[in-house]
């Protein structure tokens, strides 16, 4: 039996007198993949932010002790403006020059990407980078935001097969937020359909009907048939 690393039960958030979460309970176990699916503005982010203690909430959060995360937030365009290139921004981690090259290489990167200034990388590149942050000091569990889809990664990679990937390299559990179905039938062994409310969670396969899909997206849901396989 794998050890449960996360326990949340009858979470509720709510920020500025809005309901953003509500009743919410689920675990994750170590080696899961968990993705969070749901609409803009149904509580993904914020669910996020508050499993890292960034929200007050009403309910229980229990990680296992020594618990190490990683998160790599949605976006953060404000660091693209700093006038530092790559190696500048992750002597703010503190680490030795060696854990920085083989934390880059574990991306796919080789050690000149170290010169390149913030403002000059793709927004793969710079999407890789943050993954890479994220990894530094070798998190047990990985929070990720809104991956972009379909960053092409030097041939036929995506951000979400480098997760595969690295999840095999390092033994890591994954809480994954995304919009796109095919992302959660190919990687994720336990999803979460979040509308505020939960509105179903399981085995992708299991609880990701047409039914539910529509309670999910309403009419948006016809947007994502093209993703079933």
């Amino acid at each position: 039996m794998s050890e449960i690393i996360l326990k949340v039960k009858n979470l509720n958030v709510k920020l500025e007198e809005e309901e953003i979460i509500k009743e919410l309970s689920f675990e994750v176990k170590e080696g899961d993949v968990l993705t969070i699916l749901g609409p803009n503005g149904a509580g993904k982010t914020v669910l996020l932010k508050t499993l890292l203690g960034l929200f007050p909430y009403q309910g229980e959060i229990k990680w296992t002790k020594e618990v190490k995360i990683g998160y790599v937030p949605q976006r953060l365009p404000f660091i693209r403006d700093i006038p530092m290139n790559v190696e500048e921004l992750f002597k703010l981690k503190k680490i030795s020059r060696k854990e920085i090259k083989e934390t880059l290489n574990s991306v796919g990167f080789g050690e000149e990407i170290l010169d390149k200034k913030i403002g000059n990388l793709s927004s793969g590149q710079f999407q890789r980078i943050l993954v890479v942050w994220a990894l530094i000091g070798n998190p047990d569990i990985l929070l990720f935001d809104e991956p972009t889809t379909g960053i092409d990664i030097g041939g036929e990679e995506t951000i979400y097969s480098l997760l595969a990937k690295l999840k095999e390299e390092r033994n890591l559990t994954i809480l994954l937020v995304t919009h796109d179905l095919s992302v959660v039938y190919k990687f994720s062994n336990y999803v979460i359909c979040l509308n505020k409310c939960p509105i179903c969670q399981g085995v992708p396969r299991e609880v990701l009907t047409p039914e539910n899909l529509q309670k999910l997206y309403g009419e948006e849901v016809k947007f994502y048939e093209h993703h079933k396989h």
